[in-house]
């Protein structure tokens, strides 16, 4: 471990910071997936050493663009607002000898998974060139996985850690929201409370997800942040070796998985039982509704306003253009669009319909209701099939550019953890494999709609791209979610001996 290394002095932070520096500086040429290096990090060296015990001692970490400082959000309106100081993370990061070196891409406005904005330009995807990196964290995805940096933070609030980890063969956790502080970073539409956002680590392994973590939720956070819970990690849970009750979908009746998605789902439900974990079917619930009726009346329940407002005035970049251009219809036209593709494509109509918002004050209060109550829901169900944890596909492989923006709604499988706010975190466990492709001529999708047919063409031409599943927990089990991921990571690991 680089950590033990460090602590015992048989490297040093110098050495360590200038190798990953020079690294980063060669994988960026590569993906372009950086914004900025931090300078401010040579002369943190010189300070380091104050933080010897710290658990991140030496250990370099890339952030988000949006974690820290004047960070534009790929939106040109906010260039040249720098901030005041670091937000609490950075500075927690900083006390446990972490040294923050550089910041990386993230797609105009955030509200997106691809990673391209019109002030840096698009991040590839570090397995193939010709592919995204996916977003929003997707230069940390890029970063991480061509081999720049080791340990990053990233923030997710409908798979922005969990899609480019998916996408970059790495893996990601999104926390509970709230378990972190995030104070001090930047968001799009601050104040939207019905799909809650959160910030977590991206790295090669999950050990680092959880080192990451354990460092975070220290007294140092829980001092500067009090409205943070003081809940330090429990290493006993993430330890535990106790067997799981796992509840697992391949399809969640919405997006139809690639057939590598379900796939990896099938070798990974396998691989559990072989090691003497049940394993039961689940099923989440009422899917159709609550994309259009939660999530995109929660997220854009303002009727994009605020988003648009944002965008004004500056160029629109190109992966975001398909998905903002019906956000401006006035609302008159998006109920007649909805009106006349009811009966051809239900699934299109109900979300054209969304898109106007909530219209008022207490319309916005019952939305708040109906999340609460499906957050009940959700439990009582999880309760009935008395499951533990469960194993579920995350989107891919990588898409080709262009298409994300094309289809907001295979976010399904990830934006739902946003909603519930339960835990959930990614790991690489396969590769796209020639007979995947072969499969994929065959995809028809669970509605058979324009999006069914554009995310086929989306995952096309993905032989050898990784392949990743999702592990999802209850709210604030946070230590049992990243157990469940190491028990599928170690699995995959011996299996492939």
């Amino acid at each position: 471990m680089l950590t033990q290394q460090l602590k015992e002095g048989s490297l040093s932070p110098e050495d360590v910071l200038y190798s990953y520096m020079e690294k980063t500086l060669a994988v960026n040429k590569k993906l372009n997936c950086c914004t900025e290096v931090l300078l401010e990090s040579l002369d943190q060296l010189k300070t380091v050493g104050s933080n010897k015990d710290g658990l991140l001692y030496g250990v370099p970490v890339s952030i988000k663009d949006n974690i820290n400082h004047d960070c534009s959000c790929g939106v040109i309106i906010n260039l040249d607002q720098p901030a005041e100081k670091d937000s609490v993370l950075v500075q927690v990061l900083k006390k446990q000898g972490a040294i923050p070196f550089v910041r990386t891409n993230l797609p105009q406005a955030l509200l997106n998974y691809d990673c391209s904005n019109p002030i840096y330009g698009q991040t590839v995807n570090p397995h193939n060139p010709q592919k995204t990196s996916g977003g929003s964290s997707g230069g940390e995805g890029a970063l991480i996985g061509g081999g720049g940096s080791l340990l990053g933070i990233g923030t997710d609030i409908g798979g922005s850690i969990r899609i480019p980890a998916s996408f970059c063969g790495i893996c990601g956790f999104k926390p509970t929201a709230g378990r972190l502080s995030l104070q001090g970073l930047h968001s799009v539409c601050r104040g939207q409370k019905s799909v809650s956002s959160s910030a977590g680590p991206m790295a090669r392994d999950v050990d680092s997800l959880a080192l990451c973590m354990q460092a975070l939720l220290c007294d140092h956070m829980f001092s500067l942040d009090p409205t943070v819970p003081p809940l330090p990690f429990n290493m006993e849970i993430y330890r535990s070796s106790r067997p799981l009750r796992i509840g697992y979908l391949e399809n969640d009746g919405y997006t139809q998985p690639s057939p590598s998605m379900a796939r990896g789902v099938r070798e990974v439900k396998a691989l559990l039982e072989q090691a003497g974990h049940t394993l039961v079917p689940y099923c989440p619930l009422k899917m159709d509704q609550i994309i259009p009726e939660l999530l995109i009346k929660g997220v854009l329940a303002d009727g994009a306003t605020t988003l648009l407002q944002k965008l004004k005035g500056g160029p629109v970049d190109p992966c975001l253009e398909p998905q903002v251009f019906p956000y401006g219809f006035p609302k008159w036209l998006k109920k007649t669009i909805s009106f006349l593709l009811k009966p051809v494509f239900p699934r299109v109509s109900a979300n054209i319909g969304a898109l106007s918002g909530v219209g008022s004050v207490p319309e916005l209060w019952k939305q708040h209701a109906a999340v609460e109550d499906y957050i009940h829901e959700t439990i009582a169900h999880w309760r009935s099939c008395k499951i533990d944890v469960l194993l579920c596909p995350v989107i891919g492989p990588a898409y080709n550019f262009l298409y994300c923006g094309k289809i907001a709604t295979a976010v399904s499988y990830t934006i739902l953890y946003n909603l519930l706010n339960f835990p959930a975190g990614v790991v690489t466990v396969s590769t796209v494999t020639a007979k995947d492709e072969e499969e994929l001529k065959h995809y028809k999708g669970c509605y058979q709609d324009m999006w069914d047919k554009l995310f086929k063409e989306a995952v096309a031409g993905g032989e050898g791209l990784p392949v990743a599943v999702q592990c999802v927990a209850l709210p604030w089990q946070d230590e049992l979610c990243l157990h469940f991921m190491k028990e599928v990571e170690q699995l995959v690991k011996q299996s492939k001996k």
